[in-house]
């Protein structure tokens, strides 16, 4: 038994050790935090046509990868042909280059310059286009006599479909079948194929914006020098309204079918309207032969972590992140505390089975934030909704309501749709009778609908790929742990993991019952005790309709897909693109499953466990969740305050679902600390620590979008918070223990030094200068100006992006990738992620490489992100 034990313990070591250290030889490039619209909001009119349309984009200036508004009035409803649209709508894309002198009135980029025509060339039925008006192509009837040709591409032959080429800003042209360009594609552009403009004129899109990290042939933010002078390439947002007039400038002659042409064609071109996009840097802006600290630890901490870097690092100090799940970034800290700083929700041996190291640790809050569910929710309305839902089609749902037993429901996949053919009208698979009479997904389930009544008259196709089951990260974390928290305080929601069905006979996926009698497995699921988002079914089968071969079967894992992290979920949230490989393609080589790209417009539904500061940066909606009060709260600065102040426990108090009392506090609101063993590093690391904390505690707390203040998605720390923080800062500082330089080790007697056992927070957010922020980091009176940030995420990443690297050391986050990962992945291991803390067994393993694909191996490769300097990574095809 005991060699058995050991034997399980080597091979948990070994192959932690080795998924890390894949995971470091898969780490990227930095980035930086989201930006606020501040003061940088624009609005244009439009011409012609148009002249009574008034366009405005929410943010141009500071932009990093992530999302803006662009809304409009003044313009007129949009209508359709049969399904496509027909007139009255906005189409609205990103380019590069220089003004082209076209439109002197409104300068703008050449249409040649333009990310356009990356929609679908295949499986177009349902698609709301033509096959023109959302290509490049240029060869259209515009009176069925007259042939409306472009002023320049295609027009020497009439009888032959031209296309407006494009040209990358490296000099690569496309002049042919476009469409499948090399550069772009439907999964990876950011244009916004039609945009409903409603009944009273008005219209609103969330539009992603990219830099060149995800658009190279793009280059936005890439520094550039003209005239000695050197600063982030600008780029262009340009929109394009389609109205009731054909090409050659005439009412449609022909309304049996949609006449709507490309927007880059000549005539819709000359209506254009260009907004000047101004980028954060891409690309290093930390001082040269700077000392590094490294810093690793929550997400939660991300985006304000590299905020305040993109700040510090102006003044010579430079600080690495690395984002890892908070469970491990605690065992990492407790095994090597020399390893620095590390961002953490709870304290030192906190987690079950481990204890706090013996010398002392330092704790100072830095952030308050917390996790949402943030979706992308379009109305379909059924075809027997009122004319006032009718009106409604298309646009946005904002904001919906969800309790507990619901976030149960989705966790579990136990809407009868989530386990995606295992009913069918031929029959219910075996062991599967509990799903045969389950709502096939959230929008149809009488609970939800109760709550929001509004989907009683919308129609939803409920797939794996909409509303069956939650997009969610891999990986232990803490919000995690506190999503299950907040389902297991909830005694509605206990009764139905237990097997309980609610009032209208929904039943739990047995799989997931923590009734041991009910679970197939024999043992009883433990959500109290879980940190992940375990896919504990094992359904298996060939998609029905794909016409795979047998032999070729999906799983859960492929069915709802893991995501990197929070971060990666909200931005494929926004784009609706839940990547799941849906279609069967007998005709690639060698035949697979491949993406059908995101969902149509009109009808998306999307939804995703992510952080509050991601959601804030891509513009999704939240849901409001119901708190121990009975009531339904959003994710708000007031309501996160108002959790913060039920904090329990001494030194690092705790945010739990089940005492967040206050009625205004939102349930999955967490306390961010920093977590330093001052024993276990060099005097010059803990002064450079104790400087992060003192500016964290001052200005880092002031709400903005410039670098070095608190971003979006973030309420400002309390004083008594703050003040904890500078007493941690100051205890850094002062330390006369052993130390590195003095013995090679720390012992003590396993106290902390976190300022006084702060038990929570007074609900103040006053002036982040109320405390401090005197040590070498500057404060809120610091002369130190703003460096340019970066940006991150969202596809192919060619350069490295913002700040981090030492120039002189372009390797840099590689130099300790492979070493760290294997060190991380050996304590992964220890903790036995792959087996979710139970035995592991050989059927386990078997089963487990079965699942793992390459693909896998490389997404989890890509979780382990080394963030140099103030940036934040993510390269993600």
């Amino acid at each position: 038994m005991r060699r058995a034990r050991i034997r399980n313990a080597l091979v948990r070591l070994l192959t932690g050790a080795t998924v890390g250290a894949l995971a470091g030889l898969a780490v990227a490039q930095t980035a930086p935090t989201a930006t606020a619209a501040t003061g940088s909001a624009v609005t244009v009119a439009g011409r012609g046509e148009f002249k009574d349309m008034k366009f405005t984009v929410s943010q141009t200036t500071r932009l990093t990868s992530q999302a803006v508004s662009v809304s409009w009035s003044g313009g007129a409803p949009t209508t359709f042909a049969g399904s496509q649209f027909d007139t009255g709508f906005v189409q609205i894309m990103q380019c590069w280059g220089d003004d082209d002198g076209t439109v002197p009135a409104n300068p703008g980029p050449s249409r040649t310059q333009c990310q356009f025509g990356a929609s679908p060339t295949t499986n177009r039925g349902g698609w709301p286009g033509n096959g023109q008006d959302d290509t490049r192509q240029i060869f259209y009837s515009a009176d069925p006599t007259n042939y409306g040709q472009d002023d320049r591409y295609g027009a020497t032959n009439p009888n032959a479909p031209g296309e407006v080429p494009f040209k990358s800003v490296d000099g690569t042209t496309i002049t042919r079948n476009t469409q499948n360009n090399p550069l772009f594609n439907y999964n990876t552009t950011n244009e916004v194929d039609f945009a409903r403009t409603s009944a009273d004129g008005t219209g609103q899109e969330y539009f992603e914006v990219q830099t060149a990290n995800e658009a190279p042939h793009l280059g936005c933010g890439v520094p550039v020098t003209t005239d000695g002078v050197t600063r982030p390439r600008s780029c262009w947002l340009v929109i394009v309204p389609q109205g009731s007039l054909d090409l050659d400038g005439k009412p449609y002659a022909d309304r049996s079918h949609v006449n709507a042409g490309s927007p880059v064609s000549s005539t819709n071109w000359k209506n254009r309207v260009a907004v000047k996009l101004d980028f954060n840097s891409v690309g290093t802006n930390c001082a040269l032969g700077s000392d590094e600290r490294p810093t690793t630890g929550s997400e939660l901490a991300a985006d304000a972590m590299t905020s305040w870097q993109a700040k510090l690092c102006t003044e010579g100090k430079v600080y690495s992140y690395t984002e890892y799940g908070e469970p491990n970034t605690r065992a990492r800290l407790v095994s090597d505390g020399s390893s620095g700083l590390a961002f953490t929700t709870r304290r030192l041996g906190a987690d079950p089975g481990t204890s706090a190291p013996p010398d002392p640790t330092t704790y100072a809050p830095v952030a308050l934030s917390g996790a949402v569910i943030g979706f992308t929710i379009e109305r379909r309305p059924r075809s027997t909704a009122p004319q006032s839902v009718q009106r409604l089609a298309g646009t946005k749902v904002e904001s919906i309501k969800l309790n507990p037993r619901l976030l149960a429901k989705l966790l579990t996949e136990s809407y009868r749709n989530s386990t995606w053919g295992s009913v069918l009208d031929s029959g219910v698979a075996k062991g599967y009778g509990w799903a045969k009479d389950n709502p096939a997904g959230l929008a149809s389930d009488p609970e939800f609908i109760s709550l929001n009544p509004e989907f009683a008259d919308l129609s939803v196709a409920e797939t794996p790929a909409t509303d069956t089951d939650l997009m969610t990260s891999l990986g232990h974390t803490d919000t995690a742990r506190a999503l299950w928290q907040w389902i297991v305080a909830d005694k509605d929601a206990r009764q139905f993991l237990a097997g309980v069905p609610d009032a209208d006979g929904m039943r739990i996926n047995p799989y997931y019952s923590t009734n041991a009698d009910l679970n197939p497995s024999g043992a009883a699921f433990d959500p109290s005790n879980t940190d992940e988002y375990p896919k504990n079914d094992p359904w298996c089968t060939v998609p029905p309709g794909s016409g795979a071969p047998d032999d070729d079967k999906q799983c859960m894992t492929d069915f709802h897909p893991y995501v990197d992290d929070m971060h990666a979920g909200a931005l494929h949230t926004r784009r609706a693109d839940t990547l799941w490989k849906s279609s069967w393609d007998p005709l690639a080589t060698p035949p697979a499953y491949k993406s059908v790209g995101p969902q149509t417009v009109g009808s998306r539904f999307v939804i995703t466990v992510t952080d509050v500061a991601s959601a804030a940066r891509y513009g999704l909606q939240t849901a409001e969740l119901e708190n121990s009060a009975g009531t339904f709260v959003a994710p708000t600065a007031a309501s996160l305050t108002a959790a913060a102040a039920t904090a329990a426990g001494s030194g690092v108090a705790e945010i739990t679902p089940a005492n967040a009392t206050a009625k205004g506090a939102y349930p999955l609101a967490q306390l961010v600390y920093a977590a330093v063993r001052p024993g276990k590093v060099t005097k010059a690391d803990r002064q450079d620590y104790a400087a992060l904390l003192r500016f964290a505690a001052a200005a880092g707390q002031a709400s903005g979008s410039d670098p070095g203040k608190l971003p979006l998605g973030y309420a400002p720390l309390s004083r008594k918070l703050r003040a904890q923080t500078v007493k941690a800062a100051d205890a850094l500082i002062h330390y006369t223990g052993p130390s590195p330089a003095d013995h090679g080790s720390a012992d003590g007697g396993g106290t902390d030094t976190s300022g006084g056992g702060a038990t929570g927070s007074t609900g103040d957010t006053g002036g982040a200068g109320a405390v401090g922020g005197t040590g070498p980091a500057g404060g809120a009176g610091s002369s130190a100006s703003p460096s340019p940030s970066a940006s991150f995420d969202g596809g192919r990443a060619l350069e490295t992006t913002a700040a981090g690297n030492t120039p002189a050391d372009p390797a840099n986050p590689l130099r300790y990738a492979v070493p760290v990962g294997a060190a991380l992945g050996a304590v992964a291991g220890a903790g036995a992620p792959f087996a979710g803390g139970r035995r592991l067994s050989v059927a386990s393993v078997t089963a487990a490489a079965r699942r793992l694909s390459v693909a896998s191996v490389t997404a989890a490769a890509r979780r382990l992100r080394v963030r140099r300097g103030w940036s934040r990574s993510s390269p993600r095809p």
